[in-house]
């Protein structure tokens, strides 16, 4: 689901080097899902520096010419996509939506904002993978709305099971920029953590939900 080496370990480098991605495993993190996390991940960094931002940007379109075709609509899911979503869009020529995790509850009600049609294709943007849940959520939408969805591309994933799972069951490819694995590989290079810090950074994404109990 990584289409280019040297892309990922950039994409991967970079986000280190921002601080988009923190690795603490002796001061995990505690995410919303209560799960203790030796890594915080919040792609909205990118967005501050405007190299990075265009590298990723140029990258997205790659990938979305690469494995999908040109659609006819880019769709960001709220929030973390939609901003890379205009970005890519914008990039790419195409008219650009973004999907609400729920419809709005006043005024029209709207789950996904913007001018589109049943029947155009679709390739969504997010800029993080967990387990899928929510960006899957925003594919329903879409489906439902009678758009196309070519498939998902995202910046970063966790590399979870279960992600690939929900995925393949929604019968939605995905691809992403880079991963967890490309990760490791440029945090234990540049010296962000310890070749000791990679057995316990793997064991949690083995078992996340029990990991440091």
């Amino acid at each position: 689901m990584i289409l280019n080496n040297e892309r990922a370990l950039k994409v991967a480098e970079f986000l280190l080097q921002i601080k988009a991605i923190k690795l603490q495993p002796a001061n995990p993190f505690t995410w919303a899902s209560g799960w203790k996390s030796p890594i915080y991940c919040d792609n909205r960094k990118t967005l501050s520096y405007p190299t990075i931002r265009t590298f990723i940007r140029q990258s997205y379109a790659d990938v979305i010419l690469d494995k999908f075709g040109k659609p006819d609509v880019i769709a960001g899911v709220a929030t973390g996509g939609i901003a890379q979503g205009a970005l890519v869009a914008q990039e790419l020529g195409l008219p650009f939506v973004y999907v609400r995790t729920s419809p709005k509850a006043h005024g029209l009600g709207n789950q996904i904002e913007g001018d589109f049609e049943a029947g155009q294709k679709v390739v969504v943007i997010e800029d993080l993978i967990s387990t899928g849940g929510s960006s899957l959520q925003a594919v329903d939408a879409l489906r439902a709305a009678g758009c196309e969805v070519k498939g998902l591309v995202a910046i970063f994933s966790y590399g979870f099971d279960v992600a690939t799972e929900n995925f393949t069951n929604a019968k939605c490819p995905f691809e992403t920029l880079t991963n967890y694995d490309y990760l490791m590989s440029q945090a234990v290079k540049h010296d962000y953590i310890t070749e000791s810090d990679v057995e316990s950074l793997q064991a949690w994404r083995q078992d996340p939900a029990n990991w440091n109990k």
